[in-house]
């Protein structure tokens, strides 16, 4: 998106690409940023600002996208639905509390990468976590053991209660001790383990809740 540089006719038409016609099932917009691309507070900041936050407010912006994409754009939003947002860095310069300040600022979550090439930061900065397993020893394509499934497993149960995730590291712990929702996505494709890995998880996660049900109502 140009280094954020004058980005509004870009962020016009990549809402009127089709993404609106998801409705209710559209999830959390991920913003990725290279390696190469250091944190600029101003230019951030700048983003941020311009982002949607519905549904509503999002057709209103895709309507000024240029002529190339007019034709075949969808800029409809029946129902004006809350937006939300997701940034995925990958420069070390990101790790520092005047930009897990600045997302919570705009209620933007900050994405928990396990790769070994990326900083790796739990910080909570919106009222949702966004995870995504890119494979921990080899980029998209290490697999997830069950070691390693236990881990991630404990840690989404802890974002889902509003805690800090085990042996993760965070600038600051979010004040706010509310529940919120997890989002998970496995990026270690590469080797056709992503499906096998997501349904390992999800099996763990569904029996640690059943597990802290039956401990409750005892």
């Amino acid at each position: 998106m140009r280094k954020l540089l004058n980005i509004e006719s870009a962020l016009a038409n990549f809402l009127a690409s089709g993404i609106l016609a998801l409705g209710p099932k559209l999830g959390p917009i991920l913003w990725q940023f290279p390696p190469q691309m250091k944190f600029d507070p101003a230019r951030f900041a700048a983003f941020f600002k311009l982002l949607p936050r519905s549904t509503g407010a999002a057709a209103h912006f895709a309507r000024h996208c240029d002529e190339r994409i007019f034709s075949r754009s969808y800029l409809e939003a029946p129902v004006d639905l809350p937006l939300r947002h997701a940034v995925e860095i990958r420069h070390d310069s990101f790790a520092t509390p005047a930009f897990i300040e600045l997302l919570r600022e705009h209620n933007i979550a900050l994405v928990a990468a396990d790769t070994v090439e990326w900083p790796l930061l739990f910080d909570i900065t919106s009222d949702f976590a966004y995870l995504r397993l890119h494979g921990s020893e080899q980029l998209y394509a290490s697999g997830y053991e069950a070691d390693a499934i236990e881990v991630w497993a404990r840690r989404i149960r802890a974002l889902a209660r509003g805690r800090k995730a085990e042996g993760a590291h965070a600038h600051e712990q979010c004040a706010s001790q509310q529940p919120r929702e997890v989002f998970v996505y496995f990026d270690n494709d590469m080797k056709v383990r992503a499906p096998f890995d997501a349904q390992a998880l999800q099996a763990r996660v569904d029996t640690l809740a059943q597990d802290s049900t039956r401990c409750a109502s005892k």
